[in-house]
């Protein structure tokens, strides 16, 4: 696998005998990361639940695409990123503008 970097460091640090369990786990937690910070709403328990249930099973059909060479989780991790700093500028944004709006209340 020459284009996967993060199946050559699991086989390098972990081996091959947990590889599937651990592209599992990372996609799992990068994919989680990716809805909430890209897609998530304020959802009632009980759906939250079922979307949650239905990454689960999403990440693990995924997870089956890390081993055939695939760069999902590499895909995942900076999708989470990108999200990460577009969510992060949002918040400035947002911050500046209430700020800017209390001034003008205040004049």
């Amino acid at each position: 696998m020459d284009g996967a970097m993060i199946y050559n460091l699991i086989v390098q640090w972990i081996g091959e005998d947990h590889l599937f369990i651990s592209f599992y786990i990372l996609n799992v937690i990068f994919g989680a990361i990716a809805y909430k910070l890209g897609f998530a709403r304020k959802l009632p328990l009980l759906k939250s639940i079922f979307v949650y249930a239905m990454l689960l099973i999403g990440m693990y059909i995924v997870s089956i695409f890390n081993l055939l060479g695939l760069p999902i989780t590499e895909t995942l991790i900076i999708t989470s990123i990108v999200l990460a700093i577009y969510r992060y500028r949002l918040y400035r944004e947002r911050k500046a503008r209430n700020e800017a709006n209390n001034a003008k209340e205040e004049v």
